[in-house]
């Protein structure tokens, strides 16, 4: 089996996997192509790939010539122009807004893995690239609002008087809310946390922060520990406790999403009018439709005095590590389906494998998909 790796385009850095995960994939007696340059932006030389055992190849031939092939963003309607009925896709493919892209796949009859649709189990979790980039996300997001604040984050004492600590006001205590809170707290920010699953209110305190509960919020096990939809008298009540704890922040961290739908508007434009001069508001859920109304996804505006950064990219901006982490996830989903010949071996009585596919023989095989598509 050939698997074919892709050069990213424009403005993304990363690059799906790295020399090391080439050298695993050679011991399973798997071939691997990889684009010149393709690790270029991720500070990782053709050489490199090439002393990992790669053949290093074109576009064209790798297209032309993969059994299986990767990448991380969407794949482009040229790419798939070229594409091969028998050829297996694995990519990143935001399939519940990009409904279009997936069913021009399934009638291309391509094999098709969607890295979001990975199952949130236990099993799973060494294939899990939402949590590998959302960890970098959170990371990311405390040291950019940071570089933005016209204050320090710690409290300092001097001979010029007490400086007093930044507020930081995170709103969602998944992946990376939980990561923002342990690099805000590690930088001496007092932080106060926001989510509506009841669960991770330990965690946000072992961590050092304080938990904003609002009762009444709605639950669901079977959501895989994402947040749900809520009720309006929820709603109602939420935004006027966020708008409140707002007010008083320094730093607003953004982080609630809900899988397959818009993320939650949490951060009115009434609340940014009150909040305080020179205060930070960093969106990571601005590719979905934000948190904060006013965001706009890659750029950084000004709304009277506060600085609105909507960036749903961070992993891009630390490539060597991002490709790395997200490298092992490929990897691990990867030996799924490799057989001991190297072999590509498809079989959907692994939760895993049935839960990632996207496309296969013509259709949309996942559920959660299939219903948003119309």
């Amino acid at each position: 089996m050939k698997i074919g790796v892709l050069k990213e385009q424009s403005p993304e850095n990363r690059v799906v996997i790295t020399p090391e995960i080439i050298k695993v994939l050679i011991g399973l007696k798997v071939s691997v192509l990889v684009e010149k340059q393709a690790g270029a932006q991720a500070t990782i030389s053709d050489e490199e790939f090439s002393e990992a055992g790669a053949l290093m190849a074109s576009r064209k031939e790798i297209l032309a010539d993969a059994d299986v092939l990767l990448k991380i963003n969407p794949f482009t309607e040229e790419e798939l122009a070229s594409l091969k009925e028998n050829q297996v896709l694995f990519a990143s493919f935001n399939p519940y807004f990009n409904t279009e892209l997936v069913k021009t796949i399934a009638g291309k009859k391509i094999t098709s893995f969607s890295m979001e649709l990975v199952p949130r189990i236990t099993r799973a979790q060494s294939m899990d690239v939402l949590s590998s980039m959302a960890t970098i996300a959170g990371y990311k997001a405390v040291l950019d609002a940071a570089m933005h604040l016209p204050k320090f984050f710690p409290m300092f004492m001097s001979a010029a008087g007490t400086i007093k600590p930044a507020k930081v006001l995170i709103l969602g205590a998944g992946v990376a809310g939980l990561q923002a809170i342990a690099i805000a707290r590690k930088l001496g920010a007092v932080v106060e946390v926001f989510d509506v699953r009841s669960a991770v209110k330990e965690e946000v305190k072992s961590l050092g922060g304080k938990f904003i509960e609002v009762e009444g919020a709605r639950e669901d096990a079977a959501a895989g520990g994402y947040a749900v939809e809520q009720t309006a008298e929820f709603k109602q009540k939420q935004a006027a406790l966020i708008d409140e704890h707002a007010r008083a922040a320094h730093v607003v961290i953004c982080t609630a999403q809900i899988p397959g739908k818009q993320a939650p508007l949490l951060i009115r434009k009434e609340t940014v009018a009150r909040m305080r001069n020179g205060s930070v508001i960093v969106d990571l859920a601005a590719s979905s439709g934000g948190n904060c109304e006013l965001s706009k996804n890659g750029e950084i505006i000004r709304s009277g005095g506060v600085t609105i950064i909507g960036k749903s990219d961070y992993p891009s901006d630390m490539p060597y590590d991002a490709s790395s982490m997200y490298g092992k996830n490929m990897l691990n989903l990867l030996k799924l389906m490799i057989d001991d010949e190297g072999n590509f071996k498809l079989s959907f009585e692994d939760e895993i494998v049935k839960g990632t596919c996207l496309t296969h023989q013509g259709e949309v095989v996942n559920e959660r998909v299939k219903s948003v598509i119309k």
